[in-house]
């Protein structure tokens, strides 16, 4: 996508969006958002290269709270599977499935695999409680 089509469609200038892409600009989060939204890709996709040690020891600027940015822990975005390319990737991929039938049916059988998955994992779990320690 240009430049231009892309400020057009977020209500910016080509120059602005330029600014933003050298690095002159910060991105605010809710000009992200809209980048996100625009470019039909979730927000972390801006970050998926990002070095996981990238927020270390910068200060929260101006804020005395701890939270986003906290050292080690960008964003949570290990443990949120609904930010994940993986996730985007494959319901992009579910809606190009055109016969409804077949969708569903692929919808059926995916929520039954992990259903059993995890009656397995939690089966697991309950068996290594319940025996007894050998030694």
């Amino acid at each position: 996508m240009s430049q231009t089509k892309l400020g057009g469609a977020v209500g910016l200038t080509f120059q602005q969006i330029q600014k933003y892409e050298r690095g002159s600009n910060r991105i605010g989060s809710s000009r992200l958002f809209e980048f996100a939204k625009v470019l039909d890709v979730p927000v972390s996709y801006f970050f998926d290269e990002m070095p996981s040690n990238a927020l270390a020891g910068r200060p929260m600027s101006g804020r005395g709270r701890k939270g986003f940015g906290e050292a080690g822990t960008p964003f949570e975005q290990e443990k949120d599977p609904l930010i994940k390319r993986e996730t985007l990737e494959l319901v992009r991929a579910y809606y190009k499935i055109r016969e409804d039938r077949v969708r569903k049916r692929i919808f059926e059988m995916v929520k039954a695999v992990g259903a059993a998955s995890h009656a397995e994992a939690l089966g697991d779990r309950k068996q290594r409680k319940s025996a007894p320690a050998r030694r």
